[in-house]
């Protein structure tokens, strides 16, 4: 059985609240909270702008993105060709190859590697809304591994689908998603006809991407095999990068299902439409049960709230989800806006108690500490750049659209470790590492250097010269779960104070640097920011949101 689909049932609750509309206090550490589960990082900028806004208004524009999509990868990469031969003669260095049909191993490898470039920058320069987040949840969801694809253009194709879905309709993505030329490749659609059909994407149309293997989920094997015969006579035209269906290669015998699907009869079709019809018809009955809706709620929930779903969630977060979910067509923003403004999410033991993912932390702390890269328009620069943040998130365990294997990344499904599986004794030292690189020396190509600069970032703060007010400022931003007074004190004393008891150490270092930002002064502050910012980032309230 899946794990991401059990339920513990002899779990002691974790807290009884539900999907009531949250009335509680809207402070700062509400809306932190909201920004950080449904954006990578929080900038402060972020916070300035929705600051003074309703917990109704956050939620809102975070659901309804209005900035424009970002342009399409670019050809930052290099051929080395045999002589005289360039296989990517087509494309200049500079503009995309999305729409270039181009067959060569070598040169669409090096397609895969700009798109997750591509990717990482995206992130980086979200907008204030979920759209990132989501499109990474259903890049996850359906599992394609760009490596087993090949194709980076298709790659590409199959990302375009998800970010036009991935606040719309979860019918209309599953239906469009199954002749995409990526998900023909991957799960070897493209392979499946009448003589031979091929059971896997059937398999995990039902049992990782619908309705998954819950006690509810009764679908028999006699059921995958059918699924699979509607599924018959799609292939791919590696000359358009289309799909194309093939009534010569499509099962037109009537399809019949087990009692769980009321006994379905799909019947067979023999025109050039039969492939659209059986697969519409397919969609209809899988999306009459129940189970669908519950299976994405859970998925939704351990993305965006906590990974332990036990018998209080599941009836009420869980079950009044999923009914709004399946009312609502399979509408996604009216789950996820029910999730967002309930009580439940924002009950005190549903913050600070979820573990960073690699793109969390390295992403994250990138917008927290307000980076800043080169101009849009110096793509070679960027796409370097760029490619050092995939690298480290990839080095933590997260690779983007490589997970190990159709079923995720298995923080999401692997019981009973789940989230906790991003923290080893391989990953918590490379973390460290990542925040030691960044505030050190961060990285340069080209003569841009990206790091984190903590004196600036000090100076965002209120009261800065106040080495009590800047700490506490510091952890307010950074941690979700704040630290004691004691330890507060300790942190001030032993790294601002370098040691001494008054706070005037700090006071005057500051107030000299600001009134005459010599080399001198500036040394001097930045040698004891530096040393704070470290010691921060390795506690381990900073790996939660």
């Amino acid at each position: 059985m899946n794990a991401a689909e059990t339920v513990s049932s002899t779990a002691p609750y974790r807290t009884q609240s539900g999907l009531a509309p949250y009335n509680g206090p809207w402070t700062e550490a509400e809306l932190v909270h909201l920004l950080r589960r449904t954006l990578f990082g929080v900038k402060r900028s972020d916070l300035s702008y929705f600051t003074g806004r309703s917990m109704n208004q956050v939620v809102d524009e975070l659901l309804n993105p209005t900035a424009a999509a970002p342009t399409p990868p670019v050809k930052e990469y290099n051929i080395v060709a045999t002589p005289g031969v360039n296989p990517d003669a087509n494309i200049a260095r500079g503009t995309t190859w999305v729409n270039d049909i181009n067959n060569d191993g070598t040169v669409q490898s090096l397609r895969r590697s700009s798109l997750k470039k591509w990717l990482t920058g995206n992130m980086i320069n979200q907008d204030r809304s979920v759209l990132e987040k989501m499109i990474m949840f259903w890049s996850d969801h359906f599992g394609n591994e760009a490596a087993e694809i090949g194709y980076g253009n298709w790659v590409y194709t199959q990302h375009q689908l998800i970010r036009r879905f991935a606040l719309g309709n979860f019918r209309s993505l599953v239906s469009a998603i199954t002749t995409d030329v990526a998900m023909l490749r991957y799960l070897n659609g493209y392979l499946n006809n009448a003589t031979a059909p091929d059971e896997n994407y059937a398999r995990e149309l039902f049992e990782l991407f619908t309705l998954g293997k819950g006690p509810d989920s009764r679908y028999t094997e006699t059921d995958v095999k059918e699924a699979a015969k509607v599924l018959t006579g799609w292939t791919i035209n590696f000359s358009t990068y289309q799909p194309v269906f093939t009534i010569s290669r499509h099962s037109t015998v009537n399809k019949t299902f087990s009692s769980f699907f009321n006994n379905t009869v799909i019947t067979g079709r023999t025109t050039a439409t039969a492939g659209a019809l059986e697969i519409s018809d397919l969609m209809a009955m899988l999306f009459a049960q129940r189970e669908v809706a519950k299976f994405i709620a859970r998925k939704v929930y351990r993305w965006f709230v906590y990974y332990t779903i036990d018998a209080a969630t599941e009836q009420n977060v869980i079950t009044p989800l999923a009914d709004i979910f399946r009312d609502s067509g399979y509408e996604i923003k009216p789950m996820l806006t029910a999730l967002f403004k309930s009580e439940h999410f924002y009950d005190q033991m549903n913050r600070g108690c979820y573990i960073k993912t690699p793109a969390d932390l390295v992403i994250g702390s990138l917008r927290e500490m307000n980076v800043a890269f080169a101009p849009a328009s110096d793509w070679d620069t960027n796409y370097g750049l760029w490619n050092t943040f995939y690298s480290w998130m990839s080095n933590l365990g997260q690779n983007l659209y490589d997970p190990p294997n159709v079923s995720g990344l298995p923080a999401y499904y692997q019981e009973p470790s789940f989230h906790e599986l991003w923290i080893t004794s391989d990953t918590l030292p490379k973390r460290n590492q990542y925040t030691d690189t960044m505030i050190a020396t961060g990285y340069i190509r080209n003569n841009v250097r990206v790091q984190f600069n903590c004196v600036e970032w000090a100076r965002t703060l209120y009261n800065p010269g106040n080495p009590t007010d800047l700490i506490n400022g510091a952890i307010s931003f950074l941690f979700q779960n704040t630290l004691s007074d004691i330890t507060k004190t300790q942190i001030k004393t032993q790294l601002l104070l370098t040691g001494q008891q008054w706070d005037y150490y700090w006071t005057n270092a500051w107030m000299a640097y600001e009134s005459n930002p010599t080399t001198a002064n500036f040394n001097i502050v930045n040698t004891r920011l530096r040393s704070l910012f470290q010691y921060l980032f390795k506690l381990s309230e900073y790996q939660l949101i």
